[in-house]
C-alpha cells in the first residue's frame, strides 16, 4: 500500500464511476469508492475500499476525508463523478429539484475539492479530475443540470489557478451521450434521435471517460491544468445541434 497511489472516486459504484474505478486499478491505484450504495462486485477487491458518502452532506464529506487521512495520510487523485439529473422545463421545475441538483453536482464537488486540496497541499502534489458534461453549453429542459455543470467548469478553472503552485493539476472532462443504464432507459425513438444528432452517429462508452480520467490523472501529465476535455463524439462542435 505504501507504494500505491491513492485515488478517490465519487459515484463509484455504477456506470461511469465504476468504469473509472476499474481503469484506475489497472493503472496501479488503490481506489476509495465513495457512493450512496456499495457495488457488491467490488466489495472484496484487494485494491478498493468503500465508504458510504452523500457528497451533498458536509458531515459525510468530512468523515470521508478524516478516514482517508487516518488510513493513507495522502490522496493522489480525486475524481468528482457523482451527479444527478432532475430534468424539466423551467416553468414546471420545482425549486427543490433545482436545489438538489446544485447541491450534489456543484456544492458537493466544491466540498470535495476543498478537503482534497488541503490534503494534497500537505504532500505538495495531486490531481483533481471533475466530471462535468457537454450540457454545460446548454440543453433544453436542463436549466438546473446545465447550470451545475457550468459551475463545475468555472470551479475547475479557478482551482487550477489557486493550486498550480502546489503541483496540483485540476481538469474537467465533459462527457456527451454515453451508453449507460440512464440513456438505455430512454424511449427508443428519443435515443435514436440523440444518436442521429451525433457527428459519429454513435454513443460513447463508460470506458471512453475512464480512459480520459486515466490520462488526466496520471503523474506523467505535468503541464495540463484548468482545461475541459470533451469526450462527446464531436457534439460540442455544434454539428446537428
Amino acid at each position: 500500500m505504501e507504494n500505491k497511489n491513492i485515488a478517490l472516486v465519487t459515484g463509484a459504484s455504477k456506470g461511469i464511476g465504476l468504469a473509472i474505478t476499474k481503469r484506475l486499478i489497472i493503472e496501479g491505484f488503490f481506489v476509495v469508492m465513495a457512493d450512496i450504495d456499495e457495488n457488491k462486485e467490488m466489495r472484496n477487491h484487494e485494491n478498493t475500499s468503500f465508504i458510504k458518502t452523500n457528497v451533498a452532506q458536509e458531515e459525510d464529506v468530512k468523515t470521508l476525508f478524516n478516514t482517508i487521512k487516518a488510513r493513507f495520510k495522502k490522496l493522489d487523485l480525486l475524481v468528482n463523478n457523482a451527479g444527478i439529473v432532475r430534468d424539466n422545463l423551467i416553468g414546471n421545475m420545482p425549486l427543490a429539484d433545482f436545489n438538489l441538483v446544485l447541491d450534489i453536482n456543484l456544492k458537493g464537488v466544491w466540498m470535495m475539492c476543498k478537503e482534497a486540496s488541503e490534503l494534497m497541499k500537505e504532500n505538495n502534489k495531486g490531481r483533481i479530475v471533475n466530471i462535468t458534461s457537454r450540457a454545460w453549453l446548454g440543453n433544453r429542459g436542463q436549466t438546473n443540470y446545465s447550470a451545475s455543470k457550468a459551475g463545475v467548469v468555472g470551479l475547475t478553472r479557478a482551482l487550477a489557478l489557486e493550486l498550480g503552485k502546489y503541483n496540483i493539476l485540476v481538469n474537467a472532462i465533459a462527457p456527451g451521450l454515453i451508453d449507460t443504464p440512464l440513456t438505455q432507459a430512454l424511449r427508443k425513438d428519443v435515443l435514436d434521435k440523440l444518436i442521429a444528432a451525433q457527428p459519429t452517429k454513435t454513443m460513447g462508452l463508460p470506458d471512453d471517460i475512464a480512459n480520459a480520467v486515466a490520462f488526466l490523472g496520471s503523474y506523467q501529465t505535468q503541464f495540463i491544468t484548468g482545461q475541459t476535455l470533451y469526450v462527446d463524439g464531436g457534439k460540442s462542435i455544434g454539428s446537428n445541434m
